[in-house]
């Protein structure tokens, strides 16, 4: 039964684990997503402007940076959260922003050049590698890391017919193992007492609180931060738009465009290593 449940395909395989989700919520959010975005300026200060969404926005800025010195984005392509993270870091700290895809890569190398001053770009050193496999290389390495892992993007199923007709469920399970290998090699990056920002634009908590779950089973020095929205920093100077609430998971926040103007869906949880 199981097996056949996974081989449902199409537009009402998604239907209905959609609708199994968020139930009655689930056609007001369907609409939401087939709206624009609500789109945030960046004003990094380079030669010119980053659009990305609120959401994104309000993630990026949730990881504390103040004292963290070295700073990881492990899957940090298309580039929008890393000029985030860099404009937001300490004088005297280095980012590395991570990208496995060559082509996506080459992308997120001219996001940069293109939208960072040169003094903050030159604290930026940007890697092509799989950030499943850099816990081979070193760990407890870095003070802050921020993962916003790929994901089913299901915004992006609905806008497309040719990739909403060959959804299925196994999608979601297959997402959710590479989630897992992301997350746990950047926690074996992270410092003792440091910072770790798990995110995805997933909507199902398969992808979201149920792989964050997964580290309390695998390590007993794990913990999961509450965010105060008071604390994070000001970014007035930074942003254009005033960015979403979110809403309480079991260990993280989800933004989700029906009830924030179209912000989202954007996932976040706050994670340290005691």
């Amino acid at each position: 039964m199981s097996n056949k449940k996974n081989k449902k395909q199409g537009e009402a395989a998604f239907e209905e684990y959609y609708l199994n989700v968020f139930a009655e919520r689930w056609q007001v959010l369907k609409a939401a997503l087939a709206e624009e975005p609500l789109y945030a300026e960046l004003k990094a200060g380079g030669e010119r402007n980053y659009f990305l969404d609120a959401g994104s926005v309000k993630a990026a800025i949730s990881l504390p940076l103040k004292g963290a010195e070295k700073i990881l984005d492990l899957c940090a392509a298309p580039g929008g959260k890393t000029l985030i993270l860099a404009s937001l870091m300490d004088k005297n700290a280095h980012l590395i922003s991570n990208e496995r895809s060559a082509e996506r890569k080459n992308r997120l190398v001219k996001v940069c050049d293109e939208h960072l001053p040169l003094e903050i770009r030159e604290r930026v050193t940007i890697t092509c590698s799989d950030g499943a496999l850099w816990c081979k290389k070193e760990t407890e390495a870095y003070d802050a890391i921020l993962l916003d892992a790929p994901c089913s993007s299901e915004r992006h199923v609905l806008a497309d017919m040719k990739y909403l007709s060959i959804w299925t469920q196994s999608r979601i399970k297959m997402l959710a193992l590479e989630q897992w290998a992301l997350l746990s090699s950047a926690y074996r990056l992270l410092k003792h007492g440091g910072k770790l920002l798990y995110s995805t634009c997933a909507l199902t908590p398969a992808e979201n609180d149920d792989v964050v779950a997964r580290l309390f089973k695998k390590f007993d020095d794990v913990a999961v931060l509450n965010i105060d929205d008071t604390a994070v920093p000001d970014i007035s100077s930074l942003c254009s738009v005033q960015l979403p609430c979110a809403e309480k998971t079991k260990y993280g926040y989800h933004v989700l465009p029906d009830r924030q103007n179209g912000a989202g869906p954007l996932y976040y949880c706050l994670i340290t290593k005691n």
